[in-house]
């Protein structure tokens, strides 16, 4: 046992760890006191500390006697050494925390979650792969921009598991730093401040680009066992609000794309619309412009997009249907043309699986499912496109002209073979 101001030996019991914990907070309370208001303090603090040494000699004997409970040294109860009571004036509750409602929130966001699926995949591995840290562990992302005072890059080695989005990962004095992001499509993006953080972890891993290299002079219609799918990855709000500029979704040629989506002035940047530490949307600023705040039910346009010819709607509605009607037509087109059949599990990667008989069930081999293994160009480019969209829950907000332009191509280009007229859809682009 040793005595160092406080008691730090990790066998003591849970009630004398409390007791020693109490006088430490006791001292740092006592800094700022006026010297009349602490002679009185340290009179009580003076009781406090024979009452808790005679504790602490007491504890010490019925160890030594035989007639204390029996602790093996090194021993790990279970609780941290120094610990807070659980009520009394020193309650963590009772204690002044600067930025105690900002923490709050963020606590409330998915940022913080530590037993989400995005921090905690690589767990059976012990660490998190180099390239995957950088936007699922706050330490592989200050590595990555130099941050900690390394080298820029993505980390040499894997990074320990266990974080999560923190504090320093925007608040990092140096983020200003960071002038642009490359985005998937290797097109590098100004940004500044804080902006840096969200577009590098919400632009995705792959883009357009990606599919048309591994496209690039094989028959439209013709399987290829060099194919596989391409996963555009999660929660792509960055490079989607970026439109055609950021060039995430494979655009076809002799297509016209919209940029980025730049709303209305208000609106400038991640941060005019989600609340930097929860990430919730602040209605108040679509009732700046919209009669509105729910996003879901906004319309930005007259006309319907989805063919049903309500315009009363939110445009969120449209995208929906028209990504539905997508996936249908990327069954139609892998059962009818193809003669393979597909189906689509979001929850298992890689997300597309065979379906040999059509009836919606995935199949297994040794009771695993069977990925699918019939891919085409035609085929890849409309999944990606489905996949980039659907991996971004806020697509409808983000660039809703962009999307539903994606949508309708990718549509437009499997109708082709399908023969169905696109005319007789009643979408418009």
């Amino acid at each position: 046992m040793c005595f160092s101001g406080f008691v730090t030996a990790p066998i003591l019991p849970k009630w004398l760890r409390i007791a020693t914990v109490a006088v430490k907070y006791f001292l740092i309370l006592e800094a700022g006191m006026a010297a009349e208001v602490l002679t009185r303090k340290l009179r009580l603090l003076a009781a406090i500390s024979v009452s808790v040494f005679a504790m602490v000699g007491a504890a010490v004997m019925a160890q030594e006697t035989g007639s204390g409970p029996e602790i093996e040294a090194g021993t790990d109860t279970g609780q941290p050494v120094f610990i807070m009571p659980r009520s009394g004036p020193f309650a963590p509750q009772s204690i002044a925390i600067p930025n105690a409602r900002v923490i709050a929130r963020w606590a409330e966001s998915g940022h913080s979650d530590a037993t989400a699926e995005a921090f905690r995949h690589w767990d059976a591995d012990g660490a998190i792969e180099p390239v995957c840290s950088v936007c699922h562990s706050s330490v592989g992302f200050r590595s990555f921009y130099g941050l900690d005072g390394s080298a820029p890059g993505v980390p040499e080695s894997p990074v320990p598991i266990g974080g999560v989005v923190d504090c320093e990962t925007c608040h990092n004095p140096n983020i200003g730093t960071i002038a642009e992001v490359s985005l998937p499509s290797g097109v590098m993006h100004p940004v500044a401040g804080v902006e840096a953080a969200c577009v590098t972890c919400h632009s995705g891993r792959a883009s357009g680009a990606d599919v048309s290299k591994a496209t690039t002079d094989l028959p439209e219609d013709e399987v290829s066992g060099d194919l596989r799918f391409i996963n555009p990855h999660y929660f792509l709000g960055a490079s989607i609000s970026l439109g055609g500029y950021g060039q995430v979704g494979y655009q076809y040629p002799g297509k016209t794309y919209s940029g980025r989506f730049l709303h209305a002035k208000p609106v400038a940047t991640c941060l005019s619309c989600h609340d930097p530490h929860n990430l919730k949307i602040d209605e108040t600023t679509c009732l700046t412009c919209h009669t509105n705040g729910n996003p879901e039910e906004i319309r930005i346009s007259r006309f319907s997009f989805d063919g049903s010819g309500d315009a009363t709607k939110g445009i969120h509605d449209d995208i929906v249907a028209n990504a539905d009607l997508l996936m249908k037509t990327i069954k139609e087109y892998a059962a009818n043309v193809l003669g393979t059949p597909l189906a689509y599990d979001g929850t298992r990667y890689p997300y597309f699986f065979a379906d040999a008989n059509g009836d919606g069930v995935i199949d297994e081999a040794e009771g695993r499912p069977v990925a699918y293994n019939a891919w085409t160009p035609r085929l890849l480019k409309a999944t990606f496109n489905w996949k980039a969209v659907a991996a971004d829950p806020g697509a409808f907000a983000h660039n809703p002209p962009y999307v539903l332009e994606l949508l309708y191509d990718s549509i437009e280009d499997l109708s082709g073979p399908l023969g169905v007229d696109m005319a007789s859809r009643g979408l418009l682009r």
